[in-house]
């Protein structure tokens, strides 16, 4: 396939690109600045995306620029839009409605351009924090501004590629970890533990879905794919990793990386007292068995050695 694929300078973005073009497919990715304006991790996969597939930077979605490469690129096959605006995503002020018009800029006059080249097929990254996704405490609210402004963005793209006439496919990310992360929870324990330190774990009794990136990705690749072939209108995959709570996950790395490392991998689960986010929330399909290729111990062997250098 030839695939046009937005937001691959992302952690989850990376990785997915990774595997697509691993699988053969022909991967073009417009990026929303300049190649040399990246920063820290971001730059580092962004250098490694210069393999994998052509890059064309300063096409931010919806744009004349992005246009343009509708029409000098084509045809297309597939569109990935994994790209979204998450600037400040935790924050109480996130703009929701900037936000969805970030993530659907003339989007009715995308899909038309691609649609009048080749188009066969969409697919919309969603996620387990954004509203009536996944399983856990009802009503199955979004968790912030973010989660809420993903959830419109795919009520957007489901209209306007059901107008067009347009397979459409969502594929919701629950919480991924591996190489090439951003400093969030699992960069958290790596930097203490190596460090010598106790790690301590603020939000322990969240119930949360944590999975290896490379499995998600898997995942994702083989969704993709098979959005042109299923014959579907709309599709959706939910891809479930290690269901339990925080504290079981930090114990469970710890167990992992101690094995790899002789590191004394030590944990402080603290009394938790900040429940702003709903206790349980988790996506629904146990990614793992439906891809029996996939090797967990090489992933935890990769996910450490990566954090060693």
């Amino acid at each position: 396939m030839k695939v046009l694929f937005t937001g691959s300078s992302s952690f989850t973005g990376f990785w997915f690109v990774k595997t697509l073009a691993e699988a053969g497919h022909q991967i073009v990715c417009p990026l929303r600045g300049a190649i040399e304006g990246y920063d820290g991790v971001r730059k580092t996969r962004v250098e490694k995306l210069k393999s994998l597939c052509r890059l064309v930077p300063q096409t931010l979605f919806g744009a004349d620029a992005f246009h343009q490469l509708i029409q000098k690129e084509g045809p297309w096959d597939l569109l990935c839009h994994h790209a979204t605006e998450s600037a400040n995503y935790k924050s109480h002020d996130f703009d929701v409605l900037a936000a969805l018009k970030s993530n659907t800029l003339n989007l009715r006059s995308v899909l038309g351009a691609l649609k009048a080249n080749g188009l066969k097929g969409v697919v919309l990254t969603g996620s387990v924090f954004e509203n009536d996704e996944g399983k856990g405490d009802e009503p199955l609210a979004a968790f912030s501004g973010y989660g809420l402004s993903k959830g419109l963005t795919w009520q957007m793209f489901r209209y306007y590629c059901g107008s067009a006439n347009i397979p459409l496919g969502k594929f919701v990310i629950p919480n991924p970890f591996g190489p090439f992360e951003e400093p969030r929870f699992t960069a958290h324990l790596m930097k203490n533990w190596k460090a010598g330190n106790v790690a301590e774990v603020k939000t322990p009794d969240y119930l949360r879905d944590n999975i290896h990136v490379n499995l998600l990705a898997v995942a994702y690749a083989t969704f993709a794919a098979g959005i042109i072939s299923s014959g579907s209108k709309y599709s959706k995959l939910n891809p479930s990793g290690y269901v339990e709570s925080q504290g079981e996950f930090s114990l469970r790395v710890a167990r992992e990386v101690r094995a790899r490392t002789g590191w004394a991998c030590e944990l402080k689960l603290a009394r938790q007292e900040d429940f702003s986010e709903p206790l349980r929330r988790t996506n629904i399909t146990p990614a793992a068995p439906q891809f029996t290729a996939w090797n967990e111990k090489a992933a935890w062997d990769a996910f450490v050695e990566y954090y060693k250098r």
